[in-house]
């Protein structure tokens, strides 16, 4: 036998092939190219072919694919366009002794779709040298056998096919036997020994013949035979086939031990010469594993596994022999059928994942590739995904789908998607397979951050520390990464004029809201200021949340009194008639708080009185009233040390001195003043001298008024002290005006001008009605406070012991 190889002579004559390239009405291209070429070989350029950029050949992904996806033999070049040899091509291992051998490739392009078929026939060298089935073959041969007679046998196997497969038959010299070479009706030749002299037993029973094989190919390839030829009687008819071409089919699933038919044959011959045996003269290594022949009985039974999509036929021949060594042949072509056993194949070839949220419907988003290896209706396939999904598939060229979207998506509803897609074929039954493949969605930033709450509101107590956390906002975005990073901000504004970034900060990650300065409730009770949300998207989106900050008032102001006020060094004193009764409003301490709530609730006590006694005050109003009717024994002078304290928690107070004078008329005045200082005889020249030159200058004016108050005195006493009190407007502080009505200070009291004497150096009050006629201020008589020292035991005469000792 000789070996399978390629010479190097042999691979040069091989180069010098006919490459036939043919474009077709439909973008298909067919190449010719020999067998057994070294890898990288350039079979042509496809790029140049088809008409396509090879510079453009990577962006699109171009690539080749085989049919029912087998093993690939060939690809392409993407920098130079050029269709290239990738694996050993053996046409002998592809096609056996099928004239033509094709091989079909699909070049397929993206970004668009473009698919050209390529068909590749296979040319045969001649690397395969001929091969006889035995290394011996056994003739044996009557010696009655005239001359002339033919003897046929078995005929060498080239793998290789046309002018490469065997050609002729040569006999080496011997003195008995020719050799005629014959041509089948298939086209195979085999020989014929002819005898050309008689045989003659008793002088030689054994002969030993070489038959070479010789092949067409260049270089030409041969191979031998021993013929070992055993003179017999006289046997002179060979067995015939009943058909000289058998052609069963059998169904590819056919279990093993499945009878696929029985040949046979007659001998004319009677005893051992007609008795008939069988054997494969010529099959295949494919053939031989899959059938087994009975020798006495001719039948062929299935041994192996058929699959129609490995192998649809089988060729085989089969000889028959008599008892003396005549034979015949028969050939038998068994036709595989298709069976629907191979179920669709899915074959991912893109997927662009992740896919934005933002893509609009019908974007492509993978293409899928489904073969099934059957035949006719078994290959047809129909594919499917499942429903209530935003994909559907599109077919698109011959078994390609594209997955194309179908609807808007949102990462925040659905972030993943797990895509089955299902095919089913055409046969009965049909048969169906799924893949599954996982499809992310990549975030957009189409959600802008949200605050949990509508609103926000926080309350601060007063006086608080800078740098004190007040609350917290919070806002969720629910976008991914940096899209849903929130980052927070006050909005610019102002609070009285100032900027907002004076009284609060934020923290730009936690959204902490924190106090820049101690807050004072007095100066604003509460404000307003806008946070803001942004994501950290582009473009950033945001959101506002407005933040209420109430102010929670703390006891840290005293009262103040309004009145009675100091003004300069000189008192107020209140003139009371001495027919005053029991119960009667003489006067009124008023103050307020600038506090709110209870800490501004204010009290009013009489913490020491010339006669205690005599005067009491209204605990929450502060009017002073009698206690009694005033009798004539009751000292002129009535001083009272009026104590004012809050309801805050310490409470807090302030202090202030009422001087009442009990008196009818002005012109008593002076006698009280002697009255009072007769321990103070070294003041009483310049006091007479200022009160004569006063009494002097204002004489007929004080006439006038003392009448006409005597005169409405003595006609409603009563009413002069029962109505409200009034209290200069120039005691009332501007920064006092009620703040939502938390302050003390009401708007039921009235405040007029000074009503006063204008005697000595005393300054005295008439108490009126709302509506009665007031005095002008620049009526007064001013008395300095050392004058009513002496009435004041704890306050050491200091000119504001009255109001402000404690």
């Amino acid at each position: 036998m000789g070996h399978k190889g390629i010479s190097v002579t042999g691979l040069v004559c091989s180069i010098s092939f006919f490459l036939l390239t043919l474009h077709s009405a439909y973008g298909d291209v067919s190449y010719s190219f020999p067998e057994e070429m070294k890898r990288g070989s350039v079979i042509g350029n496809i790029a140049k072919d088809l008409g396509l950029e090879a510079s453009r050949l990577s962006a699109r992904n171009a690539r080749i694919d085989t049919e029912e996806n087998r093993k690939r033999y060939c690809d392409i070049n993407l920098s130079a366009g050029e269709f290239i040899v990738t694996e050993r091509i053996d046409r002998e291992e592809l096609c056996g002794e099928k004239v033509s051998c094709i091989l079909k490739f699909e070049l397929v392009l993206e970004s668009p779709l473009e698919l050209h078929r390529i068909s590749l026939q296979i040319q045969d060298i001649n690397d395969n040298t001929p091969i006889f089935p035995k290394d011996t073959i056994k003739l044996e041969i009557a010696e009655s056998a005239f001359k002339g007679a033919r003897f046929r046998v078995n005929a060498a196997h080239d793998a290789d096919i046309g002018q490469n497969a065997v050609q002729s038959y040569t006999l080496k010299r011997n003195d008995h036997f020719a050799l005629s070479v014959q041509t089948t009706a298939a086209g195979s030749k085999y020989g014929e020994l002819v005898l050309d002299k008689e045989l003659d037993r008793e002088q030689q029973q054994e002969l030993k013949l070489l038959l070479t094989a010789v092949d067409g190919g260049t270089p030409q390839r041969s191979g031998t035979v021993v013929i070992h030829v055993t003179v017999l009687d006289a046997n002179d008819n060979a067995p015939v086939f009943s058909q000289a071409v058998y052609k069963p089919s059998l169904p590819e699933n056919s279990p093993l031990g499945t009878l696929v038919l029985t040949v046979s044959s007659t001998d004319a011959d009677e005893g051992v010469n007609g008795e008939v045996t069988y054997e494969f003269s010529r099959m295949s290594d494919k053939a031989r594993k899959m059938f087994t022949l009975n020798h006495k009985t001719g039948e062929i039974t299935v041994i192996g596994a058929l699959d129609y999509e490995d192998e649809s036929k089988y060729e085989m021949f089969i000889e028959g022999k008599d008892g003396y060594g005549l034979s015949s042949d028969t050939k038998v072509i068994i036709e595989i059928t298709d069976v629907n056993d191979n179920a669709p194949v899915i074959y991912l070839k893109s997927l662009f994942s992740p896919i934005p949220e933002n893509a609009s419907p019908g974007t492509e988003v993978g293409i899928i590739n489904v073969q099934d290896r059957d035949s006719e209706n078994n290959r047809q396939v129909r594919c499917s995904i499942q429903q209530n999904i935003n994909f559907k598939l599109v077919p698109s060229i011959k078994n390609y789908y594209s997955l194309v979207t179908t609807g808007e998506l949102d990462r925040e509803l659905v972030s993943d998607y797990n895509i089955t897609i299902t095919a089913t074929d055409e046969g009965s039954p049909p048969l169906s397979s799924s893949k599954s493949m996982q499809l992310s969605v990549a975030d957009f930033n189409d959600n802008p951050p949200l605050f949990e709450e509508q609103f926000y509101t926080t309350h601060v107590t007063e006086n608080n520390k800078p740098g004190a956390s007040l609350c917290s906002v919070t806002a969720r975005d629910p976008d991914w990464r940096q899209n849903g990073t929130v980052i927070y901000s006050l909005l610019p504004g102002e609070v009285n004029g100032v900027p907002v970034s004076s009284f609060l900060s934020i923290n730009g990650d936690t959204g902490v809201i924190h106090a820049v300065k101690s807050f004072d409730y007095e100066q604003f009770s509460s404000f307003e200021v806008h946070v803001m949300a942004r994501d950290n998207g582009s473009p950033s989106l945001s959101s506002n949340v407005t933040v209420s900050v109430f102010i929670t008032d703390v006891n840290d102001n005293s009262p103040q009194i309004l009145y009675p006020a100091l003004e300069g060094n000189s008192f107020i004193t209140e003139l009371v008639p001495k027919a005053t009764y029991g119960g009667s409003l003489v006067s009124k301490v008023i103050a307020v708080d600038a506090d709110s709530g209870q800490n501004a609730w204010l009290s009013y006590h009489v913490f020491k009185s010339t006669d205690p006694g005599l005067f009491t005050i209204g605990l929450h109003s502060g009017e002073i009233r009698t206690q009694r009717d005033i009798s004539e024994s009751d000292s002129m002078k009535q001083n009272l040390i009026v104590s004012v304290k809050d309801n805050g928690q310490p409470s807090l107070s302030a202090t202030c001195t009422m001087y009442l004078v009990i008196s009818d008329n002005l012109a008593e005045v002076p006698e009280m003043k002697d009255i009072s200082y007769d321990g103070s005889n070294s003041k009483l020249t310049s006091y007479l001298i200022i009160a004569l030159v006063s009494v002097s200058t204002f004489f007929l004016t004080f006439i006038i008024v003392i009448l006409a108050m005597r005169f409405c005195l003595r006609r409603k006493p009563r009413l002069l002290f029962d109505g409200a009190v009034a209290i200069p407007s120039a005691y009332l502080p501007p920064n006092y005006a009620e703040v939502d009505g938390g302050g003390t200070l009401r708007s039921t009291y009235n405040y007029d001008a000074y009503l006063t004497t204008g005697s000595r150096t005393s300054d005295f009050k008439f108490v009126s009605s709302y509506n009665d006629n007031k005095l002008h201020a620049d009526q007064t008589l001013r008395k300095t406070p050392t004058d009513f020292a002496e009435e004041l035991d704890g306050c050491d005469g200091s000119p504001e012991v009255g109001r402000y000792c404690k």
